[in-house]
């Protein structure tokens, strides 16, 4: 194959085009590195010279308002609007930033069996929901804090409100040893805490860790551990009643969830979560500063 059996057609569509591009940069990686390089060189001089043209016809029709209302809807197609993102004329939309910041995370989640999926997007809100291993997971409340909320937040300022969604709850639980995904390049920091057995099935433990009030909880050999704070005023909700996996703040009454500290009362907060891990009968936690 050579750059002859190579010259694009007409294309209709973006995926035509892309197609042609992706044939010729094959063939490029088999040519030496001068070769690549003067071929680097001369895309990055048409790039800047095609970029530098739409900017100039861009600045020129500003003045005109229809002009600008007809550029609005010829952005509206793919091409244009891929050619435009190319050049940077056209930033990415809120979409495509919350999406790239999902997919910085999918890497660590995919590695567990796990996925995380774009529900809906209503400024300053979006939703999103867990799915494969990491859906049901006790551990997927410091997931959804350490890493797909921190990331939102990072690339998306606009968002002020990241709301986590149920899903069918079909993730793994049955594993003696597990540790969160975010959890996983923590070396230090853990502390032994008990033993599996001590910790009371469907109910609660309280202990000190770190000089941090905690309470544990385990459905089998899973284990979620929180903060020892009530999300409503923080005050210590260990002495609640406890009834099928749920726990009422004997102080105003909140419910959570003790596998994953939703609040069933007011579902936009929750118990703040620690890093957790079984190993055989030992359980460790490391508090999340």
């Amino acid at each position: 194959m050579n750059a002859v059996d190579l010259v694009p057609t007409h294309r209709e569509t973006l995926a035509g085009y892309v197609g042609d591009i992706e044939r010729l940069e094959a063939l490029f990686t088999s040519w030496d590195e001068t070769q690549r390089a003067a071929v680097d060189a001369y895309r990055r001089s048409i790039e800047e010279l095609q970029g530098e043209a739409f900017r100039r016809l861009i600045r020129a029709l500003k003045a005109d308002p229809a002009a600008m209302q007809a550029m609005k809807t010829a952005v509206a197609d793919e091409i244009v609007y891929a050619v435009l993102r190319r050049h940077n004329i056209l930033k990415p939309s809120l979409s495509e930033r919350v999406e790239a910041a999902l997919d910085g995370v999918r890497p660590m989640l995919a590695s567990h069996g796990g996925d995380v999926e774009l529900v809906s997007i209503r400024p300053p809100a979006i939703e999103v929901r867990f799915t494969g291993a990491c859906d049901g997971c006790p551990a997927s409340a410091l997931t959804f804090h350490a890493g797909v909320k921190k990331a939102v937040e990072e690339a998306c300022p606009e968002i002020t409100d990241i709301l986590q969604v149920k899903g069918s709850g079909g993730g793994s639980n049955d594993s003696v040893r597990f540790v969160s995904p975010f959890a996983l390049g923590a070396v230090d920091g853990w502390h032994l805490v008990c033993r599996l057995d001590e910790i009371p099935q469907g109910g609660m433990l309280r202990q000190v860790v770190g000089g941090e009030n905690v309470i544990l909880s385990r459905q089998g050999a899973v284990v979620s551990c929180f903060q020892n704070a009530c999300a409503h005023l923080g005050l210590e909700i260990d002495g609640g009643a406890v009834e099928d996996g749920i726990v009422t703040c004997p102080w105003h009454g909140f419910r959570y969830d003790l596998a994953s500290g939703e609040c069933l009362t007011a579902p936009e907060v929750q118990l703040q979560p620690h890093m957790v891990k079984v190993i055989g009968n030992r359980v460790e936690v490391r508090l999340a500063r």
